[in-house]
C-alpha cells in the first residue's frame, strides 16, 4: 500500500486497476458456468449432486440435500446462548428499518368515475444465496431473508455450500432459522444458482434471485438472468474512507483492514487532504498486520487494490469518491454530516469516528448487501423493494373513454396499428 498524490494520471490509473476486478474480466470462468448450468438444467439432481461432490467435496442424494428438523435443532445447540441472543438483536434492528421501506398500493379516483392506481405485491417464490467457503456468514442470511419476509414473499429457499460431511456453519443455519426461512439446501457456487433458476427434482425453480457469492455464483447470475430476476451482479468488497487531519490513525487503519481481510479482490482506499494522517495509517497497518488472523489474505489486498491518495483539497477528494463510487464510505472528518450531501453515488455511507463499517455488516440495520465495482452510480443496497413488484391498474369509464378515445386512435394510427385503434372505435360506436 502506497502513498500517492491525487491528479489525473493516479486517477485514471486507480480507477483501472479497479475495473480489473470487474464481471466482464473472467472469460474462462464464464465458459465453465456455461456448462454447469447446461448440465443443471438437462440433468436436474444428478448434475447437483456431481458438481457438490466435485467442488465442496460432499456426497449428496436427495436425502441429504436439504436441510432437516433434526438438523436446525443440532444447529441451535452448536450456538452459544450469547450469540443467539445477537443474531436476534441485530435481526430486529434489520427487521425494524427494512420495515420502513414497505411502500402501498394506491388507487386514484378520478370525477368520471374512472380509477388509475398502481398495487404493489411481494413476489411468491425467492431464492437467497449465503456464501461458505473462507467463513461463514450468519449475517448475509439476515440481510437477504428479512427484507424478503418482511415484503411478504410467500416462499423463502435458501441454498448455501457445505463442508465435505453436508454440514453447514451452525450459526448460519440459526441465522436462517431467525430471520424466517422456509428451506435451506446445501448448495453453493454456479450449480446452486442453476438449480434455483430452472427447478431440479429436489430445489424449485424461483421468481428471483439475490445475494452475493464468489465471481462463478455472479457469473451465473448473470447468465440465468431473464429466466429469474436477480437483485445485482456483487463484486468484490470494497471500502472507501474521507478522512482529514483530525482523524484517528487508528480508527482509519482498522477500517481498511476490515474489508481487505474478505478476500485478495478486496479494495481498501484512503483519500485525506492530510499527508501526516496517511503516514500515520501506514505505521499503523503495519502494527495490526502482526496479530490479526487474516494477515496474508489482507497483505494481498492491499498490495493489489490499496491506495492512499493525498487530494489537494476536501473538493478534490470528494470528486475522486464519487467517481469511484465505492461499495462502503466512511467520511470521518471533523464536520461529516456536511460533506454527507456532496456524497452522490456510494452503497452505504458512514459518518464520524464511531461509525465503523462493521455496523452495517452486522447490526445496525441498513442492508449490507450493496452494490460494487462502480454500480452505485446507478443501483442500489437490497431491499424491499427487490422481494415486491409493481401492477398498473386501469379501469376507465364510458365517459372516459369518450373524452380520450380520439387522442389513442390519432396515437395508433400515427404508428399504423390499425387495430390498436380499432379497440377504441368499436367502443365509441357503442358509446354513441
Amino acid at each position: 500500500m502506497k502513498i500517492l498524490t491525487l491528479n489525473p494520471e493516479s486517477k485514471k490509473n486507480l480507477l483501472t486497476s479497479l475495473l480489473k476486478r470487474g464481471i466482464g474480466q473472467y472469460p474462462e470462468q464464464e465458459k465453465t458456468v456455461a456448462a454447469i448450468i447446461e448440465d443443471v438444467k438437462n440433468e436436474g439432481d444428478a448434475a447437483l449432486f456431481r458438481y457438490t461432490q466435485l467442488f465442496d467435496n460432499c456426497r449428496l442424494n436427495a436425502m441429504s440435500i436439504r436441510v432437516t428438523k433434526a438438523e436446525m435443532a443440532t444447529a441451535y445447540e452448536g450456538v452459544e446462548p450469547e450469540l443467539i441472543a445477537v443474531l436476534k438483536r441485530a435481526a430486529a434492528n434489520i427487521a425494524a428499518f427494512h420495515e420502513k421501506q414497505l411502500k402501498n398500493s394506491w388507487f386514484d379516483i378520478k370525477a368520471d368515475g374512472s380509477i388509475l392506481g398502481q398495487r404493489i405485491s411481494p413476489l411468491d417464490i425467492c431464492g437467497v444465496y449465503v456464501p461458505g467457503g473462507k467463513a461463514a456468514y450468519p449475517a448475509s442470511a439476515l440481510m437477504n431473508i428479512i427484507p424478503a419476509k418482511v415484503a411478504g414473499v410467500g416462499r423463502i429457499v435458501m441454498v448455501t455450500p457445505p463442508d465435505g460431511a453436508g454440514h453447514i456453519p451452525d450459526a448460519t443455519l440459526v441465522a436462517a432459522d431467525i430471520a424466517g426461512v422456509d428451506e435451506i439446501y446445501k448448495l453453493g457456487g454456479a450449480q446452486a444458482i442453476a438449480a434455483m433458476a430452472f427447478g431440479s427434482e429436489s430445489v424449485p425453480k424461483v421468481d428471483k434471485i439475490t445475494g452475493p457469492g464468489n465471481i462463478y455464483v455472479t457469473l451465473a447470475k448473470k447468465a440465468c438472468f431473464g429466466h429469474v430476476g436477480i437483485d445485482s451482479l456483487a463484486g468484490p468488497s470494497e471500502i472507501l474512507i474521507l478522512a482529514d487531519e483530525g482523524a484517528s490513525p487508528a480508527h482509519v487503519a482498522a477500517d481498511l483492514l476490515s474489508q481487505a481481510e474478505h478476500d485478495e479482490l478486496a479494495s481498501a482506499i484512503l483519500v485525506t487532504t492530510s499527508r501526516r494522517l496517511a503516514e500515520q495509517v501506514l505505521a499503523q497497518i503495519d502494527k495490526y498486520l502482526e496479530t490479526l488472523s487474516r494477515a496474508g489474505i489482507i497483505r494481498a489486498s492491499l498490495e493489489n487494490y490499496g491506495f492512499i491518495l493525498l487530494a489537494g483539497d476536501m473538493e478534490e477528494a470528494i470528486a475522486l469518491c464519487n467517481d469511484i463510487a465505492a461499495e462502503h464510505v466512511e467520511i470521518m472528518t471533523a464536520a461529516p454530516f456536511e460533506l454527507m450531501p456532496k456524497i452522490r453515488h456510494a452503497g452505504s455511507i458512514f459518518l464520524g469516528a464511531y461509525s465503523p463499517e462493521p455496523l452495517g455488516d452486522y447490526f445496525a440495520g441498513p442492508n449490507h448487501i450493496l452494490p460494487t465495482n462502480g454500480t452505485a452510480r446507478f443501483s442500489s443496497p437490497l431491499s424491499v423493494d427487490d422481494f415486491t413488484k409493481k401492477t398498473g391498474i386501469i379501469a376507465y369509464t364510458a365517459a372516459a373513454l369518450s373524452r380520450d378515445g380520439g387522442d389513442i386512435v390519432r396515437f395508433a394510427e400515427n404508428e399504423g396499428l390499425t387495430a390498436h385503434a380499432n379497440t377504441v372505435k368499436v367502443r365509441e360506436r357503442c358509446i354513441t
